[in-house]
Formats: structure tokens, sequence, C-alpha cells
């Protein structure tokens, strides 16, 4: 049976919706009322397809449910898959009144939640993501897209989901990479905003590893709490929300260089993480015990501490030119000013960034 732990909201006025969180949740919990038509086609990946995708169908009693399988990874969150969730649609004749439903792990929820936002020009869907990082980071916020060969997210839309299920016990079927990769998310939200969730995090961050349910669950409520105030203050990231990018510019900078795919997405932004932490030091904004800290609890994350062997200083200056958060060439980045408190600035010194690059990158 499901055992319902939290529940909690993302408030945007009428298209405020729900976040589920719980354990057993997939194929006891009724996520019909979320859908207004008949129609229902669940979007997942061949891995996660075995595991979940029939608990995620019994989720829709009385719906008519359609399947469409797509490839696993990073390397395949382009135009070419994107259709692949057209082709389904348009073959089961899905109409306007349909519902599209993300059964995975970020990628599959950025590709379904785009194909919603673009499909007969918009349709509900719904996020039911299975790996800590989509949980904590990408099934929130209404941000979809896919990649270019020349920039991670970079085709996209903003299209916020009817509702947000999270079962916890699916996490247990993770390759420890992915759980790692998914704590990265989660210290990223004590260090922008939560300096006590960041302490919590010191004392837990074993037992997240461990994947032991009880600090499952409170990392995820805490991470998604974070993340709905973001939203809610700044849907389409105009200020605020762009904290929520802290270790993102360096991380999507070494996605990019290694392949999409080599690196996982948290494991770049966890190296991303420490990079910005470096550079905030050197700008004066934290000391070097705040940067030794921040390092010392991404590691013990399990997460690499340095970019790709061969990355260098200018591959990540090229490379970050093409960054979202980027207005009129000039670089824009996420520092601290304190543990818990960030900032986007286009004002740092183009001496400590090449300083910080160099310590990371080494002599070329």
């Amino acid at each position: 049976m499901s055992n319902l732990l939290r529940e909690l909201s993302v408030d945007l006025g009428e298209r405020s919706y729900p976040i589920f969180i719980g354990q057993g949740l997939l194929g006891n919990f009724d996520l019909s009322r979320f859908v207004a038509g008949s129609q229902v086609m669940i979007v997942t990946n061949e891995t996660v397809a075995p595991l979940y995708l029939e608990s995620a169908i019994a989720c829709f009693p009385g719906k008519q449910v359609d399947t469409v399988l797509l490839p696993d990874g990073e390397s395949f969150k382009d135009w070419q898959t994107l259709n692949r969730i057209f082709d389904g649609l348009l073959e089961h004749r899905h109409t306007r009144k349909t519902t599209l439903v993300a059964l995975g792990g970020g990628v599959v929820g950025d590709m379904a939640g785009f194909a919603a936002a673009c499909y007969q020009r918009g349709v509900p869907f719904i996020q039911i993501p299975t790996t800590l990082l989509s949980q904590v980071d990408s099934s929130v916020g209404g941000k979809t897209g896919i990649n270019h060969p020349l920039g991670k997210n970079m085709i996209g839309a903003f299209h916020q989901p009817q509702a947000v299920l999270i079962d916890t016990r699916s996490l247990q079927t993770l390759p420890p990479r992915e759980v790692s990769a998914g704590i990265a998310e989660v210290i990223k939200y004590g260090l922008i905003r939560d300096l006590d969730f960041l302490a919590w995090l010191e004392e837990r961050v074993g037992d997240l590893v461990a994947l032991k349910p009880d600090a499952l669950a409170e990392a995820i409520y805490r991470s998604c709490v974070c993340k709905a105030e973001a939203v809610a203050l700044d849907e389409r990231e105009g200020g605020l929300r762009a904290i929520l990018n802290l270790g993102h510019t360096f991380g999507h900078a070494i996605e990019t260089f290694a392949g999409y795919g080599s690196w996982l997405h948290g494991e770049a932004v966890g190296t991303g993480m420490i990079m910005a932490a470096e550079l905030s030091a050197l700008e004066g904004m934290i000391s070097q015990a705040d940067c030794q800290r921040i390092t010392r609890l991404i590691l013990d994350a399990g997460l690499p501490g340095k970019p790709p062997t061969g990355m260098t200083a200018d591959d990540f200056m090229n490379l970050m030119a093409v960054d979202k958060k980027n207005i009129d060439g000039q670089l824009r980045l996420v520092l601290l000013r304190a543990l818990g408190d960030a900032v986007v600035t286009s004002e740092a010194s183009p001496d400590n960034l090449a300083l910080t690059l160099a310590r990371f990158c080494g002599p070329q």
C-alpha cells in the first residue's frame, strides 16, 4: 500500500499544482483526477519501463493509456528522439484533450514536457520522476527542452505540469552514480537558500548515499520546498530563480565538452559548484574554509571534484559563452555571497575567473 509522507504546492495562481512525496505511491495513487480528457500518453525509456510502467498505468484507471518508449541517455535528448513522442501521439490519434505523463529521469521529463508544450500548441502533462535528480529538480518548475550539439537545454519552453508524483521507492533501483548525481542538486539548495539544510546534509549525506528512506524523504521534501518557492517568485527565470543554476554554467560546459551522457548532469554540477565556490572565495565573498567545507561535502556525496582530463580553460570559456543566463555577450555566473546566500552576477573579475580555471584545468 502507499504511504503518503508529504504534500506541498507550487503556488502559481490558477496554474498551481501539487507535489506528492511518498513511499510506494506508484500503482497505488490515482492520478486520473488530473486528467481532463480520456487519453493519456506515458513517455518513458527502455530502462524504466520494465520496472515501473505497469505501476504507472495503474495510476490512471478508466483512461485510454498509450505509451512511447525512448532510448535511455542524455545523448538522445534531441529532435530525432523528440519526434518519437509526436509519432506516438499522432499514430494513436491523441487530441488536444490528451495528457502526457513523463515517467523517468530528467531527460524523459524534459522531453515529454517539451512535447506537451508543442503538441497541438500545448496539452497538459504530469511528472512521475524516478531518479533523485529529477525528483528534487527537473520535475518541478516547468522548464522543458532538448539539447543542441553547441549547447545544453538551448531549445525548449516553460510548461508547468498538472501534478508531480514522487515515489521514493523508485530510488532503490538507481545505480550509485545516479544517486550521487541527485545529491548534487540537493546540496545546491542548502548552498543557495537554506543554511540549516546544509548543516543537516553534512550530518546525513552518508544516509542519502545509502538510500535510507527517512533521510531521502526529508531531503526530497526540503529540496522541493526550496524549488517551489523560487519558481513561485520567478517562474520564467527573470531574476531570483537563476540562483538555482549554481554550478550549472561550469557544469553545462563540462557536459558539452565530454559529450552528453558521458558525465551525468549532477556529476558536472557537483564539480561546477566546487569551481563556483573557488571563484566566490577569490572574489572575497566566502572564506577558503567555506570553500573547503563545500568541497568536502560534494566529495562525500561520491561526486567528482575535477573537470574531465584534457579540458582546458579555453574550452570552458568558449562553451560558457553560449550559456542561457548570458545577456548581451556578458558572462553571468551564480556565486555565493555567503553559505546559504547566492547571487547572479556579471561582475566577477576576469582575472579571478582565469585563476579559477587555471587551478582546475592545470597547465595547458
